[in-house]
């Protein structure tokens, strides 16, 4: 299977349509994946055309941006994220201030050399952070998205999108196909268990599983999707 490579932005950056998600790989959901077979993951995801990849500094913490840094530059597209300090009650405690910002964006460059970064800020205006060639939102607001924009191009922008997940469809989306490409993902499952059997019978019919197809239901209509979260 060959994976197409489109653009992201107006600044020439190309990547994988398909991405990568590495949060898994350092204990988010599960135990942690030891070194070798993330290493060994890349290379199979490589080989199939796969090479944009997803990171932050919060999957570790700062251990998944480690492992991933040891993947070779010139053969993939890494994409990390700062802002959320820790999680309390459920409940993400975020920072966005300038110097914070500026410390997250040394620490990225001491273990990676990144393509984007895709940064959360809620606390601090917009305008007043962050310094890279390409900038990236995660789960930004449409207004957050416009302010940022008019600052410095926004190249990608993480969101949950998908066959469960639509609500971007309404704003969001619209605003992206002007701005940036956003990032597509899914989730709910437990609470659509009819819609999901709807879905797996229509993979049956096509002869391919759930995942490819909602996979291609995604970029079909967009960009760039990453698999898992």
């Amino acid at each position: 299977m060959d994976i197409p490579r489109v653009k992201l932005g107006t600044q020439g950056l190309q990547v994988s349509k398909l991405g990568f998600g590495c949060a898994g790989l350092s204990g988010v959901f599960e135990g942690p994946v030891p070194d070798e077979v993330v290493i060994s993951l890349f290379k199979e995801a490589f080989s199939k055309g796969i090479t944009f990849s997803d990171t932050s500094d919060f999957y570790g913490p700062h251990t998944n941006e480690v492992s991933v840094g040891k993947l070779p530059r010139d053969e993939v597209q890494l994409a990390t994220k700062f802002g959320v300090v820790k999680v309390e009650s459920n409940n993400a405690i975020v920072r966005g201030d300038p110097e914070y910002v500026r410390s997250c964006c040394e620490v990225a460059c001491a273990v990676l050399v990144w393509n984007i970064l895709i940064s959360i800020h809620t606390s601090v205006p917009i305008e007043e952070t962050g310094k890279v060639k390409y900038i990236g939102l995660s789960e930004a607001s449409p207004d957050t998205i416009r302010r940022a924009h008019a600052v410095h191009p926004i190249t990608a922008l993480q969101m949950e999108w998908s066959l469960w997940s639509r609500e971007i469809e309404d704003e969001l989306l619209p605003l992206c196909r002007h701005t940036v490409q956003p990032r597509f993902q899914g989730q709910n499952f437990d609470k659509n268990k009819t819609f999901y059997f709807r879905i797996e019978k229509l993979a049956e019919k096509h002869g391919c599983t759930t995942a490819q197809l909602l996979l291609h239901a995604s970029s079909s209509r967009g960009r760039c999707g990453f698999h898992p979260w």
